[in-house]
């Protein structure tokens, strides 16, 4: 695909999991705008703290920088438990197939990923919220209301499960690829759901130290 160096090429950009769609809609455009990205440093780890149409979690009480760090890393079981429902929706739809999808976001420069990437990793989310669901994010997309991976990619789905649009979060965030990616590519190893998770929080929880409120897989998974 070609590099989006300039706005004319980024919108030729549009790959094919529905590349032809909306182009006559530029209302529809609106939805993909991107919403404010802060960056935020703690423990010598980057976070992108992404605010979006879900509900973002808010802290009630100031915490000092220590007592904050320490939050990221172990997410409150009640927020975990609230997530859960979610979590066994997204069970029942997955795995799932659409005739075509809404075309992915774009923007003015490259992505953090080759794009073929971050188009597979966009259609897997679509396709697999069975597994993203129960797989977390370590980029601090939480306070942005995000639940677990799956909510890097889509922001939202029609009852039969279908995407009807994306989350353009994921199109910018290399951590958020890299998650669905190594997730990816373990679901077509063969890897159970309850295996991906450990595997993925293993490679990132350490190097960035913040996760998402992401219930446990199911002992079936």
């Amino acid at each position: 695909m070609k590099p989006m160096g300039r706005k004319s090429s980024a919108k030729e950009q549009r790959n094919g999991l529905g590349a032809a769609e909306d182009n006559s809609d530029k209302k529809g455009s609106s939805r993909f705008l991107l919403a404010a990205v802060v960056a935020t440093a703690m423990g010598g780890g980057g976070y992108v703290i992404w605010a979006h149409g879900r509900s973002a979690s808010t802290d009630p009480s100031p915490l000092s920088q220590a007592e904050q760090a320490e939050k990221e890393k172990h997410p409150d079981p009640n927020e975990i438990a609230k997530n859960e429902p979610f979590a066994q929706e997204m069970t029942k739809l997955g795995p799932h197939q659409q005739a075509s999808y809404p075309p992915i976001p774009t923007q003015e420069f490259p992505p953090p990923r080759p794009y073929e990437t971050v188009n597979a990793a966009f259609k897997f989310a679509a396709e697999h919220p069975e597994v993203l669901s129960y797989i977390p994010c370590f980029c601090g997309c939480q306070h942005g209301g995000h639940r677990g991976n799956e909510d890097c990619f889509v922001r939202a789905r029609a009852k039969n499960g279908d995407v009807t649009e994306w989350e353009p979060h994921g199109l910018e965030c290399a951590v958020c690829i890299d998650v669905a990616t190594r997730s990816r590519q373990m679901y077509a190893s063969g890897a159970s759901v309850t295996q991906i998770r450990e595997a993925v929080e293993q490679q990132f929880k350490d190097t960035y130290p913040s996760i998402t409120p992401t219930p446990q897989p199911p002992h079936s998974h």
